[in-house]
């Protein structure tokens, strides 16, 4: 398959037309959300194309990737959103709304396995062994082009997956239990601002 990468330095180009369906994923510097700052987001419309915002971390001024991501009439496809979008309502201040996420999908619709992990998703339902070698690399500087093509496989496949997930879960009759996690999501990354990682729910 031919991947179109392209790199954009702080904000996603004027007139770009990426459909009412777009696949996001973030890059930190680590996983404390207050510490470890957004560096990118990339952004994929499904047609075998990614691209790959590098913020500008001394402003995070970015109007038009803040416009498509809190439009009501865009549909934004997350694999684990939670922490995604705690970092774009951090660092971005905005909400991100329109939220599928194939993690909550995959979890509530493959019950038959206890890994769902992207790399798991992608090699059950598009059959590609991707390799997760520069998860825990730097994307705070210049970024490699093996770098590049990591960021983009975690964009590329996400309108497939979803589509694969919300099959079983209709067929399963548990579509309506995945919308409502669904509409969970941004109380859940509201919790992880305000610091409470524990399960509320337990005694």
């Amino acid at each position: 398959m031919s991947v179109d990468i392209k790199l954009h330095k702080n904000d996603l180009p004027d007139g770009l037309d990426l459909g009412n369906t777009i696949a996001v994923d973030g890059e930190f510097m680590g996983l404390d959300l207050k510490r470890d700052p957004l560096c990118l987001l990339q952004i994929s419309s499904g047609n075998s194309d990614a691209h790959i915002v590098q913020l500008n971390r001394k402003n995070y001024d970015a109007p038009n990737l803040k416009k498509i991501l809190s439009d009501e009439n865009v549909t934004k496809i997350f694999h684990f959103g939670r922490a995604d979008i705690a970092h774009i309502k951090f660092y971005l201040k905005i909400d991100t709304n329109n939220i599928l996420d194939t993690k909550i999908a995959s979890k509530l619709a493959r019950s038959y396995s206890d890994n769902h992990s992207l790399k798991t998703l992608i090699k059950e339902f598009i059959n590609i062994d991707i390799s997760k070698q520069f998860q825990s690399s730097d994307f705070g500087g210049d970024l490699t082009p093996a770098q590049l093509k990591y960021c983009a496989n975690d964009v590329l496949y996400l309108h497939k997956i979803h589509d694969e997930l919300k099959k079983i879960l209709v067929r399963e009759n548990r579509i309506t239990l995945y919308e409502d996690c669904l509409k969970f999501i941004k109380t859940r990354v509201n919790l992880d601002i305000a610091m409470f990682k524990e399960d509320i729910w337990s005694h």
